[in-house]
C-alpha cells in the first residue's frame, strides 16, 4: 500500500518550512581470502548484555524527522562497466528511455514518501544517483557509498537537510563467528546532517545476501554495526543515530538479535502482518530495517514505522520501502 499523503500520525513543524507536515542483491567481494585472525574483544554486548535503547516519551519539540531506507533495486547507468552486460550478465544496460522510466517511478514513489533522509541501497553509480535526484529535487543533499569496483550496487543517502560529515567503515576489518576477518560487502556508510540544527547520525547499510549465502558474514557486519552505532551515540550523545538499510535477514536471526543487543528496532511495535517487505517463495518477510541507538538526541515516535508498498514491492522496486518518525530533543 502506499503512503498516505497525509499519516494521521504525523505531526510536524520545520523552522526552515511554514508548513505543517502532511532477484537479488550483489553478494559483495573483499578482494581477499578471509584471514584467520583472532577475534578482538567487543565487550560485554557479545554477551548479550547491551544497554536497551526505548522508545520513551516523544521529545518535546515541534521538529520530527522522517528517515527511510529503500532497495532501489538494482539501478545501473547507461554504460557497461564490465563489459559484459545485458542479457543473462549480472550488469544491465538499460537504454535512456528505460532508465528515464525507472528513475521517473522510483522519484514518485519516493516522494509519495514524505520523508526528510532517505537511506538507499542497489545504486551502481553517481550517474545513477544523479538520475535519481533530477526526479526528487527537494532532497538538495546526497552522498553515495562507492566500493569501487565495475557494476557495484552500493548504498546512497539523499536528504533535504545539509550534510555536514561523511565517514566510511568499508575498508576496516570485521571478524565472523569463527573468527575469520572480512569486511562489509557494501559500505557502511555514515552520513552526518544538521536538522534545523539538530544532529542526525544515519548509516545507511546493506548486508551481505543470501545468494551462495555466507552467514558468518552478515552476523560479522551486524555485530561491528550495533558496536560502530554505539561508538557513534558515545562520541555525539546529542545526536540522534539511526542505521536503515537492507540487511537480508529477519527478526529472530543471528544477524538481527545481534542488532537487538543494544539498538531499538523500531518495527518491534507494529505487528508482524504489517512489517514484511519483501516477497520470498510467495510469503513475506522483514528484511529492510530501522534500528535507533541510545542517546539524547530524540526519540521514536511509537507507532509510526510504516513499510510502503504497491503490490509485493514499491516504485518498480521488489523491496518495500520502510520508513519511521523520529522526535528530536532540543539542544541549547
Amino acid at each position: 500500500m502506499s503512503p498516505s499523503p497525509r499519516p494521521p500520525f504525523r505531526f510536524r513543524l520545520r523552522s526552515n518550512l511554514a508548513l505543517w507536515g502532511a532477484v537479488l542483491a550483489l553478494a559483495g567481494c573483499d578482494g581477499a581470502s578471509p584471514q584467520p585472525l583472532q577475534v578482538p574483544d567487543a565487550g560485554a554486548c557479545v554477551q548479550g548484555n547491551c544497554p536497551q535503547p526505548d522508545s520513551g516519551t516523544p521529545a518535546l519539540s515541534d521538529t520530527r524527522v522522517r528517515i527511510a531506507a529503500f532497495n532501489v533495486h538494482r539501478l545501473f547507468d547507461t554504460v557497461c562497466d564490465t563489459g559484459s552486460c545485458g542479457g543473462s550478465n549480472y550488469e544491465e544496460l538499460p537504454t535512456e528511455a528505460e532508465f528515464a522510466a525507472q528513475v521517473d517511478q522510483l522519484g514518485r514513489a519516493i516522494t509519495a514518501l514524505e520523508a526528510d533522509i532517505v537511506m538507499l541501497e542497489e545504486v551502481e553509480t553517481q550517474a545513477s544517483l544523479d538520475g535519481l535526484r533530477s526526479r526528487v529535487p527537494q532532497f538538495t543533499y546526497s552522498r553515495l557509498g562507492e566500493t569501487y569496483s565495475a557494476a557495484s550496487v552500493d548504498v546512497a543517502v539523499i536528504s533535504r537537510f545539509p550534510i555536514t560529515e561523511v565517514r566510511s567503515h568499508r575498508s576496516q576489518y570485521i571478524y565472523r563467528p569463527d573468527g575469520s576477518a572480512t569486511r562489509f560487502s557494501r559500505d557502511l556508510l555514515e552520513v552526518h546532517l544538521d536538522v534545523d540544527g539538530a544532529h542526525v547520525i544515519v548509516f545507511a547499510a546493506h548486508f551481505r545476501s543470501k545468494v551462495d549465502d555466507d552467514p558468518g558474514r552478515r552476523i560479522a557486519e551486524a555485530n561491528a554495526s550495533r558496536d560502530i552505532l554505539l561508538e557513534s551515540a558515545k562520541e555525539f550523545p546529542s545526536a540522534l543515530v539511526v542505521l536503515g538499510g537492507d540487511l537480508n535477514d529477519v527478526p529472530g536471526s543471528d544477524a538481527i538479535n545481534a542488532l537487538d543487543q543494544g539498538l531499538l528496532r523500531v518495527a518491534k511495535d507494529r505487528p508482524e502482518s504489517a512489517t514484511w517487505s519483501y516477497v520470498y517463495s510467495g510469503r513475506g518477510q522483514a528484511i529492510d530495517h530501522l534500528f535507533l541507538a541510545p542517546g539524547g538526541g530524540g526519540t521514536y515516535v511509537p507507532g509510526s514505522f510504516r513499510v510502503a508498498r504497491d503490490g509485493d514491492g514499491y516504485g518498480g522496486s521488489d523491496h518495500g520501502a520502510v520508513y519511521a518518525d523520529f522526535a528530536l530533543t532540543p539542544h541549547p
